[in-house]
């Protein structure tokens, strides 16, 4: 394989990560201020007026509309169909909620004092939605969101190692972890007075993880060596500068619309509608998430009838056919992981470690031939078979001695034992010969003291 090749697979997922934060992280952050921030108007200022006032200090910033009254004006923010509600006269008032974040109440307070001063009035703000004492910046839901995001996406990579757990324990587990992550979250929130006491929060972080760790789950079979790229682009590079750091209606236009799909920031809305705004707010964000939940039991499900169908069609040809089992081992977040691959590299597939052919004695290629890899200890690292050239390779297999052992039915097993350096590809080929009646009892003494003594 060429050096340049074996370059481009170990660097694009941290370039392809690298990039992602560059041109989502600094557009959407660097210098947040209003774009197309809902605010009402009422009294009798009319509502073109204010507008165009708001439009010269900022273009596109404001799309006002006009309420009935000052009571109609603070019901919108409440209802959160505005950011802002403003009573002209000759007290102007100007309603808001901290509950969106500070910075979005800083920037409202500015440039509507502007233009109240402007007309010769003071202007009065009231925070209709104040926060929990020790949220000061209005952003702590950020922070806690991205605890029962984040780790969702970690959960679903540790379970694709859970070689044992079915699809229907693996939905089992992500919904008892959830739980125990939206407990544990809140009860710290509320003891440490960042969060309101809300129970109905519990269930918006539940949903959050849930619907991490589950689409994740479920599109894991199909992005397959792609899985980190994509799941972190989504959850981590698309999700957090769209989340609330910066509130939603500072955001660039497009980040705006990014935010409305993506998990993280419709949990954060749905945590403020509960906590903050009495239930307003709530249905669209919590259908979202709903939604992520079903589309990955829905590719779960897809993936298993993409299994069961190859299956049926080898059955249907009377071929030989065993669906490959990933290596049984806990769910960690070491790396590399001893995995069986094709013999024959793909581009973004792991490099080998191990490739071999296994032949007869008439030296053919036996198919089907059992390759077993084992670490100096005897423990079964991972267990392959050879396909119709004979050929298998392995990668992740860790670096030292390693016992492997080809076997196939009605021929003696071979074992070798070989050591792996670092950074290289290690080779080991095998020729099994006929198992005769009398060779029996001997293959199998031999073959276990060599395993036993290496």
């Amino acid at each position: 394989m060429s050096s340049s090749r074996i370059l481009a697979e170990t660097l694009w997922f941290p370039v392809t990560l690298f990039l992602g934060f560059l041109f989502c992280f600094a557009p959407a952050l660097h210098a947040p201020q209003p774009h197309h921030a809902d605010v009402v108007v009422a009294g009798r200022t009319p509502e073109a007026k204010v507008e165009a006032a708001l439009h010269r200090h900022y273009p596109g910033g404001f799309d006002v509309t006009s309420v009935a009254d000052a009571r109609a004006a603070r019901q919108a923010v409440l209802d959160r169909s505005a950011v802002a509600g403003y009573v002209t006269g000759h007290h102007p008032v100007l309603y808001v909620a901290k509950a969106n974040g500070t910075s979005l109440l800083q920037a409202l307070g500015k440039d509507f004092a502007g233009l109240a001063v402007a007309n010769g009035e003071p202007l009065t703000l009231r925070d209709v939605a104040p926060t929990a004492a020790k949220d000061l910046t209005g952003t702590t839901l950020v922070y806690f969101g991205t605890a029962w995001n984040i780790p969702g996406y970690l959960l679903a990579t540790t379970l694709l190692r859970a070689a044992t757990f079915n699809r229907r324990r693996k939905l089992m587990t992500i919904v008892g972890v959830a739980g125990v992550f939206a407990v544990a979250g809140d009860l710290v929130g509320v003891d440490l007075g960042y969060l309101p006491n809300a129970p109905a929060a519990l269930a918006m972080a539940f949903l959050l993880t849930t619907a991490v760790a589950t689409f994740c789950t479920g599109m894991a079979p199909f992005t397959k060596q792609f899985f980190p790229g994509v799941g972190m682009g989504l959850f981590i590079v698309l999700s957090t500068p769209t989340s609330g750091v910066a509130p939603v209606a500072m955001l660039p236009t497009f980040f705006q619309h990014v935010h409305t799909v993506m998990p993280l920031g419709n949990a954060v809305d749905a945590l403020r509608g509960v906590l903050y705004f009495h239930g307003a707010g709530v249905r669209k964000p919590v259908l979202v998430l709903c939604a992520w939940i079903a589309a990955g039991i829905g590719l779960m499900g897809l993936d298993a009838w993409r299994h069961h169908s190859t299956a049926a069609r080898h059955r249907g040809g009377n071929k030989q056919y065993k669906e490959a089992e990933p290596p049984v081992d806990g769910p960690s977040l070491e790396t590399p992981i001893p995995t069986a691959m094709p013999a024959h590299h793909h581009f973004g597939e792991p490099i080998p470690t191990l490739a071999g052919t296994v032949r007869d004695s008439a030296l053919q290629p036996l198919q089907h031939a059992a390759v077993t890899v084992m670490d100096d200890r005897g423990r079964q690292l991972v267990r392959t078979a050879t396909n119709a050239q004979g050929t298998y390779a392995v990668a992740g297999l860790p670096e030292g001695h390693l016992t492997i052992v080809a076997s196939s039915p009605g021929r003696k097993p071979q074992v070798q034992r070989r050591l792996l350096e670092p950074g290289s590809v290690l080779r080991s080929d095998f020729t099994l010969g006929d198992r005769t009646p009398g060779h029996l009892r001997h293959a199998d003494l031999s073959t276990r003291e060599s395993v036993d003594h290496g």
